[in-house]
């Protein structure tokens, strides 16, 4: 150690550095878990004043539960990890809770006024990841509202974040136009959603744009889900349709997958082609 003379704090530090690399080595001289190396790196950068990597995010969920109001609120770790996101959940989360209690409390004060039993609201929201590749995280959002009804009702929403652009963005800003991707969607969607509501009520359904809820309704007007299956690339849509939409509210959502196809990838921008790829 003695070529160490005067050079300050170079040496404990790379005695260090040396030590805990000795760590990586297991007693029958096979290199151990890589772990350890990683460990000696983040110590060599502690002690040489050099930043650290960040730790990993968590997923977020708070919880509350009182006579009031049964609350929640939930979003997975890839969005903890985007400072934009977890302050777009935040004040999402504080404006919605805030809400839900000023509602409750009036609710409450107006049931005792008349004699009537008061009950609890309730508003929950769970954020899942459908997608998360190199361009893309796409998150999907599960609401569920109370409020003293007969019952509640459920909403879902979807966020498409741009990792190359660090941004948020709109799935129709995807789109060539929204008119060109409801073409190249319509019929598949119409035949598929057919096939759902015949899977519900136990029999076939017959078409009639007369009724509500056999008629095939707008895609564009529901909830676009972009989706993929290996995390590389966006291979299928899916659309969300809320309770009442396609069907009574006892039948509950439809989501309705479609494959990527030619059609699909061809309403696509050419700038975020290269984002999506076909279904086998």
């Amino acid at each position: 150690m003695r070529g160490m003379k005067g050079r300050g704090q170079a040496g404990p530090l790379l005695a260090a550095v040396l030590l805990l690399g000795a760590c990586s080595v297991s007693e029958d001289g096979n290199e151990a878990h890589p772990g350890n190396d990683v460990a000696a790196s983040n110590f060599a950068s502690r002690m040489s004043g050099q930043p650290g990597p960040p730790p990993p995010a968590k997923p977020f969920e708070q919880k509350e539960k009182t006579d009031l109001l049964d609350f929640a609120y939930s979003y997975p770790a890839q969005a903890a990890q985007i400072p934009a996101l977890v302050d777009k959940f935040g004040n999402a989360l504080k404006i919605g809770k805030a809400d839900a209690l000023k509602m409750a409390r009036e609710d409450q004060k107006a049931a005792k006024a008349s004699g009537y039993p008061f009950r609890g609201h309730a508003l929950q929201t769970r954020w899942t990841v459908t997608a998360d590749t190199p361009r893309f995280l796409v998150l999907q959002s599960e609401s569920y509202a109370f409020t003293g009804g007969a019952h509640g009702m459920t909403g879902y929403d979807a966020l498409l974040w741009d990792k190359d652009r660090k941004r948020e963005t709109a799935v129709e800003a995807l789109m060539t136009s929204p008119a060109a991707f409801a073409a190249a969607i319509r019929d598949r969607f119409c035949d598929a959603l057919d096939k759902a509501r015949a899977e519900k009520r136990g029999e076939p359904v017959k078409r009639s744009d007369d009724d509500d809820f056999t008629k095939c309704i707008d895609p564009m007007k529901e909830v676009l889900v972009p989706t993929s299956k290996d995390g590389k690339l966006i291979d299928g849509v899916t659309v969300v349709i809320g309770p009442y939409s396609a069907g009574p509210y006892a039948e509950g959502k439809y989501d309705i997958a479609l494959p990527v196809d030619a059609a699909i990838r061809k309403a696509i921008k050419t700038e975020y082609q290269d984002a999506f790829v076909m279904a086998p």
